[in-house]
This record gives C-alpha cells, structure tokens and sequence, in this order.
C-alpha cells in the first residue's frame, strides 16, 4: 500500500510539473496535501530518476534554499509515454499503415483519408457532447478527451469587449503525438474538428506541442 501511495504521490507531482512549469517544494506539499517533508524524499528519487531537475532561487535570508522544481526532458517523456499507454502497438501500427498507404496511394490521398476520418471523429463528438451551455459542452469535450489518453483541462477567461464567454481548453500530452510527428496535419484536422463540435463559437489554437511548446492550448469563445 505504501509502495503504491509513493508512485501516485510521484506521478501527481511530476503532473503537477508538467502543468504549472515550475513549483517549489512547500507548494507541492500545500496543493498535494503532503508533508513537505515526504514532498522533498519524492522529489529526490525523481531527481535521482532524473525526472525532475531545479534551479535555485532568490538568497533567502535564513533556512534552507528556495528551490524551484520542474521537469526534465526525461520526465516529460515518460508523462508522454503514459498517455500513450492505452495505444501501446496501435499507435506503431497506425504510423506503419499511414506509411505504407503513402506509399501506395500518395500522401496527398492519405491527407483526404486523415481529413474524413477527422470529419467522422467530429460527428461522433458533437453527439456526445451534446447542446447544454458552452461550459457543459467544453467540461464534456474534456472528459472525453481524457478517457483517450490526453492530459486535458480548461478554465475561464475573461469575457471579451462584447461579453462572449471565452475557455482556455490545454491538452498537456498528447495521445496521437507519434501519428502527429509523422503526419502533422492531424493536428489541423482537430483544430477543424473543435470548431465542428462547437459551431457556435470561434476557436483558435495558443500552444502547439509540435512546435516545441510544453502544451497543445485552444481559446474557445462564444461567437
């Protein structure tokens, strides 16, 4: 029971990490609800692991140093690799068979194959996420999008001059990141595929994680 309390403490701290950049120990522990003293022999193993590295910050006038932790490379590939875990050999197979499609029909045919399936994928959303108010919608979206493998969430922004309601929607990982760095316009046909889910509203992608960004962020706005 201890054995797995430490690895679900280590995962919600590399979690955190990965979605706040950067964090000190008394910060983990506060959110985490962990003592700070069992936060910093965590944080060590993942040090350790080289999952997670620091800098130090400030000169504190007494007590020990600020220390502010975050994610190695390392550990953000093995976040990566959890989210893959529910496509472990699809995600291969999926790349092999686009490939050999290339090859055979043309990448330009495979790009109107990716597009209907996106298009289907689309359909499929819109159904489930159903017409409630446009924070029911986009709470749903996510909840679906993590039943797939993605790290998601969303929040509130401020309204825009008009009143539009207006949600930040972030995928931290991605679950068909293997597919996207072989066929990138994926990632165009899910942007489309957002705005067909939600017709009556604008989105626009902020962060994209194949351009080297720690997040894949949509600004969703009531048109």
């Amino acid at each position: 029971m201890a054995t797995t309390q430490q690895s679900t403490t280590k995962q919600d701290i590399l979690e955190y990490l990965l979605k706040h950049t950067q964090a000190t120990a008394l910060e983990l522990a506060e959110v985490l609800d962990v003592s700070p003293q069992a936060i910093r022999r965590h944080l060590k193993d993942l040090e350790t692991e080289k999952l997670v590295l620091y800098s130090v910050s400030g000169q504190p006038s007494m007590g020990r140093p600020q220390h502010l932790y975050q994610l190695s490379q390392q550990g953000r590939s093995r976040l990566q690799k959890n989210a893959n875990r529910l496509n472990d050999g699809y995600g291969e197979f999926a790349i092999s068979l686009l490939d050999t499609l290339a090859e055979t029909v043309g990448r330009d045919q495979v790009k109107s194959i990716l597009r209907k399936q996106w298009e289907r994928k689309a359909q499929e959303y819109r159904e489930r996420v159903g017409n409630g108010s446009l924070r029911e919608r986009v709470a749903t979206l996510i909840e679906l999008r993590k039943q797939e493998g993605f790290m998601a969430e969303f929040h509130p922004v401020e309204s825009d001059d008009n009143g539009a309601e207006r949600f930040i929607f972030v995928e931290h990982t991605c679950a068909i990141s293997d597919v996207a760095e072989s066929f990138p316009s994926v990632c165009g046909h899910e942007l489309e595929m957002f705005a067909a889910i939600l017709p009556d509203c604008t989105v626009e992608r902020t962060h994209w994680l194949i351009h080297g960004e720690h997040r894949c962020g949509y600004l969703v706005q009531k048109s």
